[in-house]
């Protein structure tokens, strides 16, 4: 089974003023140390246990890819330790360690034996991994001619051609078409499933929270949070937007789960409720019922143009839909001080049935990146129940009527 522990891990680069300070720090004789350390990762620890499933995730520049490096011994930490145990498969850079020059098959069998297989071993799985990899007769051909996505498909068959103990992903997937990427994480989940450990690097919402257990946060270099994927993805949401003298604050609800709430303050929600059609405010919520979604909204400044959007997320915390004024061309212009708007938003709950919960954002455009008063999640947690509906599977309420033709 596989682990990784790392312990109080930094990384650093050596910067030279000019570029013979280097070849005097070599040859000269004493000590005397002519560069400085550019720190690019400093005091970093965690643990995953064996068949857990980690994502991180951050900016870009966060470090994320230097940390999958070391994990993986492509470099090596200036502090600290990493230590793994199990077979290791790392899908890091796309089509790392492929030679341009040799066939895709020639790059298997070196890839393969990169990763612990021998060639009778890699001759065996041959067939499996050419029929995962579906680049037909791409296969004999030099891998300078492929496309980036048959790259990532073949490095990712080969790396998957035998269940690891670790599996380690970064943003290659993210370059597969729509079928492919499927696959792939089918593939994880079964791994998954039996006992393999995941680190997963990816800007994937979705991916992230529908697979692992749980989220790490990397900023400038450092973990800047850690725990249930959900509520590290809202933070990392908010910091997304925090260049606006924003404010991010997490509190705990009452069912113990991690609210997020981001933004000037500018403008916020003084109250949300869920209403029936006579009014009333409901917690529980018949599939395919009308409600109305009301929304009050105080300015507490001057605000040329006010937009809310809300979306509906299931208990994992993805997007089941999501809408705002602007998309809706209803945006409120010339906001004043000390003024109230109220919003009404009626829909029929075509859902499935369980626990979900509204975001709620309110700003000046589509997109909360620009002038973010408030971005608020867990706004509102409802149930949706099925009180007179047949049975049915999945988040959406789609009744077909089913006409059959018998001949």
């Amino acid at each position: 089974m596989g682990k990784i522990t790392v312990t109080n891990v930094g990384k650093a680069y050596k910067q030279y003023p000019t570029r013979w300070s280097r070849l005097a720090e070599w040859v000269l004789p004493g000590k005397r140390q002519r560069h400085n350390l550019k720190w690019v990762m400093q005091d970093v620890s965690f643990e995953i246990e064996p068949g857990q499933a980690v994502g991180i995730i951050g900016i870009n520049g966060a470090g994320k890819s230097t940390l999958l490096k070391m994990i993986t011994g492509t470099t090596q930490p200036t502090t600290g330790s990493i230590e793994m145990t199990g077979r290791v498969a790392a899908l890091l850079e796309l089509g790392m360690g492929f030679h341009p020059d040799f066939t895709g098959r020639e790059n298997v069998y070196m890839a393969g034996q990169l990763l612990g297989l021998k060639a009778d071993q890699i001759t065996k799985l041959m067939p499996d991994i050419e029929a995962f990899a579906e680049i037909g007769d791409y296969i004999e051909q030099p891998v300078r001619v492929y496309s980036s996505g048959m790259q990532m498909r073949l490095a990712f068959s080969v790396a998957t051609a035998v269940r690891p103990d670790i599996l380690i992903i970064d943003e290659a997937l993210s370059v597969g078409d729509a079928h492919f990427q499927h696959k792939s994480f089918d593939r994880i989940r079964e791994f998954r499933k039996l006992g393999t450990t995941l680190l997963i690097v990816s800007h994937d919402k979705q991916a992230i929270q529908s697979i692992c257990d749980s989220a790490i946060l990397l900023n400038a270099g450092r973990i800047e949070m850690q725990g249930e994927p959900e509520s590290v993805m809202d933070y990392y949401n908010a910091l997304l937007s925090n260049n606006q003298n924003q404010k991010i604050e997490q509190v705990e609800t009452v069912d113990g789960r991690i609210q997020t709430i981001s933004g000037t303050g500018e403008a916020k929600v003084i109250d949300i409720k869920l209403l029936d059609e006579r009014g009333n405010s409901i917690e529980s919520v018949n599939v395919g019922q009308r409600v109305n979604l009301k929304v009050t909204v105080e300015a507490y400044t001057s605000i040329p143009r006010l937009v809310l959007g809300y979306g509906i997320r299931d208990r994992l915390g993805q997007l089941i839909y999501g809408t705002n004024t602007d998309l809706k061309n209803q945006p409120i212009i010339d906001v004043q001080s000390g003024q109230h708007i109220e919003y009404n938003c009626f829909f029929d709950a075509n859902i499935g049935t369980g626990h979900f919960s509204v975001q709620i954002a309110i700003s000046s455009s589509d997109t909360h990146m620009i002038n973010n008063y408030e971005w608020r999640e867990l706004a509102l947690i409802f149930e949706v129940i099925n009180k007179n509906k047949p049975v049915f599977g999945g988040v959406a309420w789609l009744d077909p009527e089913i006409k059959i033709v018998s001949n």
